[in-house]
């Protein structure tokens, strides 16, 4: 797992907040940037993908033994 740009920590937050958030932080990142989103809401498995499906932005890897998080690129 490689080292992300930026680390949402949304853990204990639940849906749909941490889609919210993400979706607050992107327009501050650069294009290209990695977003990995800590959130242990089980929703944020769906969500997240599905976010980035109508966002425009690129779901790149969930990893369910580290936090779970999921990674996004900008």
């Amino acid at each position: 797992m490689s080292e992300p740009d930026e680390v949402l920590d949304c853990r204990g937050q639940r849906c749909p907040l941490p889609v919210i958030n993400l979706a607050r932080r992107v327009p501050g990142l650069p294009a290209g940037a990695v977003v990995r989103v800590l959130a242990d809401d089980p929703a944020a498995a769906v969500d997240i993908p599905a976010w980035c499906r109508m966002r425009g932005h690129e779901f790149l890897a969930a990893h369910p033994d580290a936090g779970p998080a999921y990674d996004v690129r900008v």
